[in-house]
Parts: C-alpha cells; sequence; structure tokens
C-alpha cells in the first residue's frame, strides 16, 4: 500500500500537480466543452434574423415563462452547443447573460464547487434541454451555468436534427468574458475548475489583453478580456465575444456578404491575421456583441508565442 501512495504522488508531481490539485481533479468532475453563451436581445425579431439567414442557424428551443411569454430561443451550433437570446431585461446594458460549461454530472459538479468554498444553489434544476443544470457566479460577476447534458435531456432528443448545411459554422471554439481581477479568475478557473492556460497574448505588446484557460476535458476555451478603469457599452460588446471555427476565413466572409444582415447588425469583412496567427473575419449582431469567424489553425503552422507583458494595472 506504502507503494502504490508513494506512486499516486510521484505520478502527481510528474504531472506538474501538487497533491490538492491531483485530488481535486479526481473529485471535480468533467468539464467537455462551452455549451453555450447567452445573451439578451432588444429586438427579438432583429436578432432571430441574424443568427438564422446571415449565420445560418435553427431555433431547435423556444422556452416559455409560466405566463407564456417568449424566455428565451435556443439556436444550435452543434449537438453540444446553443446560443440562447433572451429579451432584454433593460436597453442599452451589458448583453451577456451567461456562458454555460458541459459537465457529465451536474450535481457531483454542484457538490465539489461546494467543497470549494463556492455559493452554490441547493440543489440542481432539470431543463428543458439539459438532464440538470445550475449556475455560480464568478470572481468578476458573471453567471457560469453547469450543464447536463444526459440520454433523456431535450438536446440529446434532438441530436441530429436542426443542422441545416447553411451553417456557417460547426462548432464554437471559446467564448469570451471580460476579466477585471486575473489573478482570482485564474483561481477559480484554473485551479478549482481546473482549465488550464494555453496562451497570453497582448495587443500592442505592453499590456497583456487576453489569456485563454482550455477546459481539462476538452479543446474548449474561455478567453478572458483584461481590462482597466470603466469600459463603454461599446468596448463591452467588442470584448464579451464568442468565436466560431471555420476552415478558410475569407470563404467563410465571402458567404456572409451574400446573406442578408438585419438593422443594426455588421459584417467586418477583411480577413486579418490576429496576434494568435490565426486567420479570422468578424461580425457584431444587432446588439453589438462580437462574433468571431476563425480558421483552427495558425499561418505558419506553428503555435503563436505567449506574452510576458503585465496585466493591465
Amino acid at each position: 500500500m506504502k507503494n502504490l501512495l508513494w506512486s499516486a504522488a510521484g505520478l502527481s508531481l510528474a504531472l506538474g500537480l501538487s497533491p490538492g490539485r491531483a485530488q481535486d481533479a479526481a473529485l471535480r468532475p468533467h468539464i467537455l466543452g462551452v455549451a453555450q453563451v447567452a445573451l439578451y436581445v432588444h429586438d427579438l425579431a432583429a436578432s432571430r434574423s441574424f443568427y438564422r439567414d446571415f449565420l445560418g442557424y435553427e431555433e431547435a428551443f423556444t422556452l416559455k415563462n409560466p405566463d407564456g411569454s417568449l424566455r428565451s430561443a435556443l439556436f444550435k451550433i452543434g449537438d453540444r452547443q446553443t446560443v440562447e437570446l433572451i429579451p432584454e431585461v433593460a436597453p442599452a446594458t451589458d448583453r451577456l447573460n451567461h456562458i454555460a460549461l458541459e459537465t457529465d454530472d451536474a450535481e457531483a459538479m454542484r457538490t465539489y464547487l461546494k467543497s470549494r468554498g463556492i455559493v452554490v444553489p441547493e440543489h440542481v434544476t432539470k431543463g428543458q434541454v439539459t438532464t440538470a443544470y445550475f449556475t455560480v457566479t464568478d470572481p468578476d460577476g458573471h453567471t457560469v451555468e453547469f450543464a447536463q447534458y444526459g440520454p433523456e435531456s431535450g438536446m440529446a432528443r434532438d441530436a441530429g436534427r436542426h443542422l441545416p448545411a447553411a451553417r456557417i459554422s460547426e462548432h464554437m471554439s471559446h467564448a469570451g468574458i471580460m476579466v477585471r481581477h486575473l489573478d482570482a479568475a485564474l483561481k477559480f478557473y484554473g485551479d478549482i475548475l481546473g482549465c488550464a492556460e494555453i496562451r497570453r497574448g497582448s495587443g500592442n505588446g505592453k499590456v497583456l489583453s487576453w489569456v485563454n484557460l482550455r477546459v481539462p476535458d476538452g479543446t474548449d476555451w474561455v478567453e478572458f478580456m483584461l481590462y482597466a478603469g470603466t469600459p463603454t457599452l461599446a468596448k463591452i460588446g467588442v470584448n464579451h465575444h464568442f468565436c466560431l471555427l471555420v476552415p478558410d476565413a475569407a470563404k467563410a466572409a465571402e458567404i456572409l456578404g451574400r446573406r442578408p444582415l438585419p438593422p443594426g447588425a455588421r459584417l467586418l469583412p477583411e480577413v486579418s491575421v490576429g496576434n494568435d496567427h490565426k486567420r479570422k473575419a468578424q461580425a457584431y449582431d444587432p446588439d453589438g456583441t462580437r462574433l468571431e469567424f476563425m480558421e483552427p489553425r495558425t499561418v505558419d503552422g506553428l503555435p503563436a508565442p505567449s506574452s510576458t507583458a503585465p496585466p493591465p494595472g
């Protein structure tokens, strides 16, 4: 038994994990990917047109309040990812309602987070789309949902449906959230959730602009968009964003350029090579939320270097 315990400890050290981190990894359920970005919208008809007619997605789920009014509309990116549109609570405010991460066991995740001192609800909730879900608040005040898609979930029952060929992308690689308190965010998403930092980037080479953390059991990541001071509403719309993977950014921009844009939406068809050495085009939905259409690989086939610039003061 001593040899077995020593071997486990040795393996943990070899993997670069402290005994505490190794224990957490054993207790923590899997986090498989970014499941959803949920946005407040001012004009539901315009937003539906943007995600349906412009991006090519289908509204797979329409959720109602008890009084019959619309609670939200969910557009499927793929069988495990959606964009949720929610009627706004107040105009001219931050459009991000929440991001969702997929887990294979929502109740175990709730229990685990509680053991780490995170405020969690008393129980998980059964949803129309999920087997179970619950939400917590991250250090910057963002709502983070943990969603489980079991065999009986709405997403599982809808597998293979509402996935038209017109979809501009079949996968959302990451969601971007604004982060003011980098150390606290790294503790929550890194130490507690087990996400691994994969890259830091700087827009000007002097101050750190973003930090990417990949989920522990998948390829998707959460992108911290760092800031100081009080950002404008337009800047919030730029930073709170999500990214759709495309094989060819120029081709995607060409296709989108032939599709109708609802009032308030914009397409920036110029393809650029970002700080991460990947080609991308961009668009803004009718509420000013930015979308990236990005190629999965760097232009030279090599990983872009990570920035050593300090975070904003």
